[in-house]
């Protein structure tokens, strides 16, 4: 007697440069293990830099162009033929962000004559030229696109209200809060944890951790450090097309010698302990992960009032939410740097908060649930 095939899964990542999304997506496919095979499209084929994060027991292909069509390019009938063809070869299509909504047209055009495993479109915030304004032609081409999701999943209160007033008032939405492990991030970080980096005595630490895109604004962010006193550093943990920019910002401003770029490292929980406090300057945010990992570290934030920032820190921490200025950001930041006993607390706070609402095992047994349901396995994860 053969064993069942184990299902596929098809990811349609509009980037796969280790940010929020990413780092969601690639820690599902480890927990999912051997259950399932995993095929990634990016529509920026040279940024792969989450495919590092993905664990050697997971079965995951990453085709080149001549075995799977391009997610990228202008609308092409042939184009999304080839995709609707290649879909057929999935038990489950799994779209994210802009930069995938070709794939997402293709299946609701094809759907109707081809046939084509279930799709669901994950939507977890805005690229940096719709950080301000929505654009009105993408809107339409979601608008247009996604009646065919079986649901359009969502991580933020704000981003759920969005999508049913500006994409569709019955799409089926459904929002899964993220998670992560908030136990992990209880562990003190050795000193050296961070290649590189030492600490020195007296000084204050503040860290981010982010995909370095354009969405970011991290430039600000050094913009703010340069307005801070000298004893004040700033450690930004992630990688991305935006460094030379900010790395340009930093020696601009005569500040390149307190701020230290690591790259990408894979375990957030290993490192951001080290920090004093944590920083956003984010154009455009919905339910940042890097938030989350700060408060299950026992760290205070300093944010923009971007996406639900508001509604995930503790109450103590709501006067460090501010205006997007460097101005803003620099006074938050001097206010905790000058008072230990005051990060401590809202550390705390936070740290309680984190473990009430964000520990990813509510998380993980909705996307199971969730993906199990949609492709008529719904025992397939099972004991996660």
């Amino acid at each position: 007697m053969t064993s069942q095939p184990r299902p596929a899964i098809l990811h349609c990542h509009s980037t796969f440069s280790l940010g929020g999304k990413e780092a969601r997506a690639v820690r599902l496919m480890n927990i999912f293990g051997d259950r399932v095979r995993h095929t990634i499209l990016s529509a920026m084929p040279d940024q792969m830099g989450a495919r590092k994060a993905i664990e050697p027991h997971v079965s995951v292909d990453f085709p080149d162009e001549v075995r799977a069509p391009a997610l990228y390019g202008k609308p092409d009938p042939a184009r999304y033929l080839a995709l609707g063809r290649y879909f057929q070869n999935f038990d489950l299509i799994l779209t994210y962000n802009w930069g995938a909504m070709d794939a997402v047209m293709a299946h609701r055009l094809l759907a109707p004559v081809m046939k084509l495993p279930p799709l669901i479109h994950h939507e977890d915030g805005f690229n940096a030229d719709e950080s301000e304004r929505f654009n009105w032609k993408r809107s339409l081409f979601r608008r247009v696109a996604l009646p065919t999701a079986r649901s359009v999943v969502v991580p933020s209160q704000l981003l759920e209200a969005i999508v049913r007033r500006e994409w569709g008032s019955h799409l089926p939405v459904t929002r899964i809060s993220n998670g992560i492990r908030v136990d992990d991030y209880a562990v003190k970080p050795l000193p050296d944890v961070i290649p590189g980096f030492a600490r020195v005595s007296g000084d204050v630490v503040v860290g981010t951790i982010a995909g370095l895109r354009a969405v970011k604004d991290l430039p600000l962010l050094v913009e703010a450090l340069a307005l801070t006193p000298p004893h004040i550093r700033l450690v930004i943990a992630g990688d991305g097309p935006e460094r030379s920019a900010i790395k340009a910002r930093a020696d601009a401003l005569g500040v390149a010698d307190r701020l230290f770029m690591p790259g990408f490292m894979s375990q957030p929980a290993s490192f951001v302990g080290l920090f004093d406090m944590m920083a956003l300057s984010s154009l455009s945010e919905q339910q940042p992960i890097a938030v989350m990992e700060a408060m299950a570290a026992g760290l205070a934030v300093v944010a923009p009032p971007v996406g639900d920032a508001r509604l995930m820190v503790a109450p103590s921490n709501l006067p460090f939410i501010v205006e997007r200025t460097a101005k803003d950001l620099a006074g938050a930041i001097m206010r905790l740097a000058n008072d230990a006993s005051l990060r401590r607390s809202i550390g705390l706070d936070n740290r309680r908060k984190a473990l009430a609402e964000f520990d990813e095992g509510g998380m993980v047994s909705r996307y199971a649930r969730l993906y199990g349901h949609v492709m008529a396995h719904p025992g397939l994860f099972a004991g996660l």
